[in-house]
């Protein structure tokens, strides 16, 4: 997977095909970060103390799940590959 800073030139392209490359892999990117932080948060490992409630930071992980879904759903019907650097 990609570095977001890898994703820029992509999110830049005057192909939709590339912007819709990068608006997943930085989802994915983003996704995979809240979850490693839910995950420290659930072992006590964190080294700071969100001010949110934890619920909602799970609420969004899950809609994160769901949006990169329908990402992949559309990037089938589009032709378009999403799994490039993953």
């Amino acid at each position: 997977m990609a570095y977001i800073g890898e994703t820029i030139e992509l999110m830049c392209s005057d192909d939709y095909k590339d912007r819709m490359l990068a608006e997943y892999q930085q989802l994915v990117i983003r996704k995979d970060a809240l979850e490693n932080l839910l995950i420290k948060w659930e072992k006590g490992e964190l080294n700071f103390t969100p001010k949110c409630p934890k619920e909602m930071l799970v609420k969004q992980f899950e809609l994160m799940k769901e949006y990169a879904e329908v990402l992949r759903q559309r990037g089938a019907i589009e032709g378009v590959d999403l799994y490039l650097g993953e």
